[in-house]
């Protein structure tokens, strides 16, 4: 039996499967103004996140690395729910892939011919960074 005192439920899904649930002591994610570190009990609130890493610690004290292509956090004092169009478990990220993806959204920012194909561009850079990122991230950890 999990001590729910010490732990709070973490559910990250994305729009196309549910990535990680369980219970855990510790989740950490980005946050749009840093690093969110949330624990059991927390206050509730609901907020975007950035592209990023989410870090659960989980009950056994073994972590957990999941990739998000930015989206919304909800905690509520006995959960904790990500919603992320983009979600991938640090074991599943391709470096290769990931870096050919970087260098498309690279091209289509050099010829970006709009406001909208521009900002479109920089959205899909920012996304590939930060994969790229919390991969290095998940590989450090092992």
């Amino acid at each position: 039996m999990v001590d729910t005192t010490h732990t709070i439920r973490v559910e990250v899904v994305s729009a196309e499967e549910s990535i990680f649930s369980g219970d855990a002591r510790f989740v950490a994610l980005p946050g749009e103004a840093g690093e969110l570190g949330i624990y059991p009990r927390h206050t509730p609130l609901i907020t975007r996140i950035k592209p990023g890493s989410v870090r659960i610690e989980k009950a056994d004290g073994s972590e957990e690395f999941v990739f998000v292509a930015g989206g919304v956090l909800e905690v509520q004092p006995n959960c904790v729910t990500v919603l992320s169009d983009t979600a991938i478990r640090g074991k599943d990220l391709d470096e290769e892939k990931a870096n050919e993806a970087k260098r498309a959204a690279e091209e289509a920012l050099k010829n970006a011919r709009s406001d909208i194909d521009l900002a479109k561009a920089q959205s899909e850079l920012a996304v590939m960074a930060a994969q790229i990122a919390a991969l290095r991230k998940y590989r450090q950890k092992k």
